[in-house]
């Protein structure tokens, strides 16, 4: 069984939002074309309480991407983005979500962040994402959405190290990063990581 995941594809997270990524918007109609072509599409949504620690409005003296140590990980100080419950939050309106199953929420701690779909950024709880995933009998992951140097790349990261054949959708992905997203792709190949094009995909 092969999955789509499809990645936080939020308002927040493309132009217009708090935390755009450049033209994140226009993954969109991609992921929706991708979908029909998977025995099962599931969703990531990042979901933070106010006040979030990645948040450099809780960090008195701070700037938006400044770099701290939080809980002995190093911590991008983001843009307030993806409240509970705010318009920015909701999966996009454009995106297809008749064919999603289940959408797996992460950074709902107040402490610590969460880039990856199956676990926060320090390992010490499981979204259950990798549960369920086997429970439906998935052995192969393919991996659209926001950002491909943090969300997308740390997703990616796990997913290999649960087991899974991991699938970089590389034109169904944006970086906020250029030379983040090198770095990044360079150690998903590392890790046995494929990157495809949606061609590689689609009829």
């Amino acid at each position: 069984m092969k999955a789509l995941l499809l990645i936080d594809i939020q308002p927040d997270f493309v132009p217009g939002g708090r935390l755009p990524v450049p033209d994140g918007d226009t993954i969109i109609p991609l992921a929706n074309a991708l979908q029909p072509h998977f025995g099962l599409v599931v969703a990531t949504q990042d979901w933070h309480p106010a006040g979030h620690q990645s948040f450099a409005s809780s960090h008195a003296g701070h700037a938006v991407f400044d770099r701290i140590s939080l809980h002995g990980h190093e911590q991008v100080l983001w843009p307030d983005h993806c409240v509970q419950g705010t318009p920015g939050a909701a999966l996009h309106p454009q995106l297809d979500q008749h064919r999603i199953e289940a959408i797996f929420r992460k950074g709902t701690n107040p402490e610590i962040d969460s880039y990856s779909g199956f676990f926060d950024n320090g390992h010490l709880k499981s979204t259950g994402l990798a549960d369920y995933l086997r429970g439906r009998g998935v052995t192969e992951v393919y991996l659209a959405g926001l950002a491909a140097d943090y969300c997308v790349y740390f997703t990616a990261k796990d997913a290999l190290t649960e087991g899974f054949a991991t699938y970089v959708i590389e034109d169904a992905t944006r970086a906020i990063d250029a030379e983040g997203y090198a770095g990044a792709r360079a150690d998903v190949q590392h890790r046995g990581g494929q990157l495809i094009q949606s061609a590689d995909l689609l009829p």
